[in-house]
């Protein structure tokens, strides 16, 4: 019987399906590694199909990264993780961010061409993006982590094996945050907008989401350096999943790139390139 909350010393096939199982459940709950650069990717695919692989992309990296680090846990060389671990890969992925929103929406030099002052240059996000971040954000360390490798990764019974829950823990990921990148990207090409304007908003949203979602992802580090207590802090809620059983500073991280400013940021560039599909209120003027 699987125990995804506590598992204890298991059988290689128990230890496989748990790693399986554990990758499923990280990616469909609420978490900081995943879903808000999920969301900045598959929002600028506009599309099921790129969404799709922008997704797609960011999770097979993501894979590649804790099926090394399985390894390196089998081999007992991974003492260096530890819960500042995360502050570290936040302040990481918080640059990276930043400079992926700022490749992907730019203002042009005003130099270099007279009167186009303010003008934005529009850039579609290049697969090799969401490889990096995928990467990068794999170092994130929380209990999904710390089972892989104190747990499952040394139930394996040789080196040959040692990389294979970090792989099957992927995969789980994989197959939730793909569909998930392809609900945002078809998500976004459902708001009745032209091909043009899709691709200005769906861009600008997603430049908007990596540089803000970037910035905050430097602050929530620096905050968590200075002050650990800081990324300690949670709120019980009785639920046995992990991601959902305490929530803290990196859930209010998840809560304010993804819906605060992604889907705030799309629905406001909808109404402002379409207000015909907002209509005001108007009252009649009697003769």
């Amino acid at each position: 019987m699987l125990n995804l909350w506590n598992p204890g010393h298991l059988a290689m096939g128990l230890a496989l399906l748990t790693a399986l199982a554990l990758g499923i459940v990280h990616g469909l709950t609420p978490d900081e590694h995943t879903w808000p650069i999920t969301f900045s990717y598959a929002i600028g695919g506009y599309s099921s199909r790129r969404g799709l692989r922008m997704g797609l992309l960011f999770s097979l990296a993501f894979t590649l990264q804790r099926a090394l680090a399985s390894e390196l846990a089998f081999l007992g060389v991974v003492s260096f993780l530890d819960a500042r671990t995360n502050s570290w890969v936040w302040l990481a992925v918080g640059m990276v961010m930043w400079w992926g929103g700022w490749r992907i929406v730019r203002t042009r030099n005003p130099h270099s061409e007279p009167g186009k002052s303010g003008e934005q240059m529009l850039r579609e996000p290049k697969p090799w993006m969401p490889l990096v971040h995928g990467f990068i954000a794999g170092w994130g360390f929380g209990a999904f982590a710390l089972i892989i490798y104190t747990v499952l990764a040394p139930a394996m019974p040789s080196a040959a094996w040692g990389w294979v829950p970090g792989a099957l823990f992927g995969v789980g990921t994989t197959l939730v945050q793909a569909l998930a990148g392809a609900s945002f990207g078809g998500w976004a090409a459902s708001r009745g907008l032209s091909t043009d304007d899709l691709r200005k908003a769906a861009l600008r949203t997603a430049g908007r989401t990596l540089k803000w979602g970037g910035a905050a992802f430097v602050a929530a580090a620096i905050l968590t350096l200075l002050v650990p207590a800081a990324g300690q802090w949670a709120v019980s809620t009785g639920i046995r999943i992990h991601n959902l059983a305490h929530l803290g500073l990196a859930f209010l991280l998840v809560i304010l790139i993804v819906l605060g400013v992604g889907m705030g940021s799309f629905t406001l560039e909808i109404r402002r390139l379409h207000p015909s599909a907002h209509p005001r209120a108007t009252t009649k003027r009697s003769p």
